[in-house]
Parts: structure tokens; C-alpha cells; sequence
């Protein structure tokens, strides 16, 4: 692991002059490769922010597991750069600008989901969307009951995310599926036009 000793900044919360420390730190993490993360915390107000971003790029890969009980504890590995989907549900979460990669298993994506659902039902008060949010919220605990049966989907532009397991389907991204993918990136083409 590799670590800077880190240096004072002016804090983007209190704007407190020089009183948030901001670190950078690269290490290789097992099934993600090198990483690196920058973290800034003020000793004033509190602030915290902190942020993982993988370094190495590999094929583009999509990755598909069928959810079931036993396979709730596979370790999942999210890039930021990843579609995550349960199509039976209707559900996808893209990569967007605050996108975070994270390591988990199974069952903490299927959580994840659950309270961006849960979210959802403060932030859209209308019936239909109620409505819609609390199926989905009834089929998400029938998986995690081992009641229902989906397909978890992680497609990857940059290869990054990984399925752990036996029964995972891996393969690669075909062209149309990748221009067809969401990603937070800026791609500056350099050709002449």
C-alpha cells in the first residue's frame, strides 16, 4: 500500500481555512486490482468524504448470477463504472457522476436496492409510483427469503466489477452492448474529424 502523508485544505463544507486533511492512498485489493482512495476529513465540523476508484482497466465484461437463497453470501464486486440490474424487477442502478464501487456480496446489493427503493417512496409521493415501489419492495425481500428467483446483472465497460462464484455467467460485452451502456466517463477522442 502505498500512502501520501496528506496535506491541509480549506474544508468544502465549513470552509474552515486549512482544517480538513485530504489523503491519497493506492493498494491492490483481491478480485479488484490496484485502487486508489482519496478521503477528506475536517477536524472542525466533521466532514467526511471519501471516494475508491479502481486504476486498472480490463475487458469489458457482464456478469450474471441467478439470485437464490444459498447464493446470497457470492462476493460481488461493483465498480464505479458498472450497470448493476435485476430485470425480473425492472430495477438498474447506472454509473453517474457520485458512482462509487463498493465489495460486497449478494444480499448487501440486493439492501442496497431496497433502500434506493425506500428512498424513492419519500422522494415521489404520487400513487403510482407508491404503488410500483412497494411491489418491487415485496419481491426484493421474496429474493432475500429465498422466495423468488431473478437474475443479477452487473455489466462493465472497464472490467473492474467481478461475480464470485460457480454459477456465474461471464462473458464479454458485445459492441452494441456496450454502446448501449451508461458510463460516467468523458471520453476525449483525439482523430482528426
Amino acid at each position: 500500500m502505498e500512502e501520501n502523508e496528506g496535506i491541509l485544505i480549506n474544508c468544502p463544507a465549513c470552509n474552515g481555512i486549512k482544517t480538513a486533511h485530504s489523503r491519497i492512498k493506492t493498494e491492490k485489493i483481491p478480485y479488484f486490482g490496484e485502487v486508489m482512495e482519496a478521503s477528506i476529513v475536517c477536524d472542525v465540523c466533521g466532514y467526511k468524504h471519501s471516494d475508491v476508484m479502481a486504476l486498472d482497466q480490463k475487458d469489458p465484461v457482464r456478469y450474471e448470477i441467478k439470485i437464490s437463497k444459498d447464493k446470497l453470501s457470492n462476493r460481488v464486486v461493483r465498480s464505479q463504472s458498472a450497470t448493476v440490474s435485476i430485470p425480473e424487477l425492472g430495477i438498474k442502478v447506472e454509473p453517474g457522476p457520485k458512482s462509487q464501487g463498493y465489495i460486497s456480496n449478494i444480499e448487501g446489493v440486493l439492501n442496497r436496492f431496497q433502500n434506493g427503493v425506500k428512498q424513492a417512496l419519500t422522494l415521489f409521493p404520487e400513487n403510482e409510483a407508491q404503488k410500483n415501489a412497494k411491489i418491487i419492495l415485496e419481491k426484493l425481500d421474496k429474493l432475500l427469503n429465498g422466495e423468488l428467483k431473478a437474475d443479477l446483472i452487473i455489466e462493465d465497460p472497464l472490467g473492474q466489477s467481478n461475480v464470485v462464484g460457480l454459477e456465474v455467467k461471464k462473458r464479454s460485452l458485445s459492441k452494441e452492448e456496450l454502446d448501449n451502456l451508461k458510463n460516467n466517463f468523458t471520453i476525449i477522442d483525439s482523430t482528426d474529424q
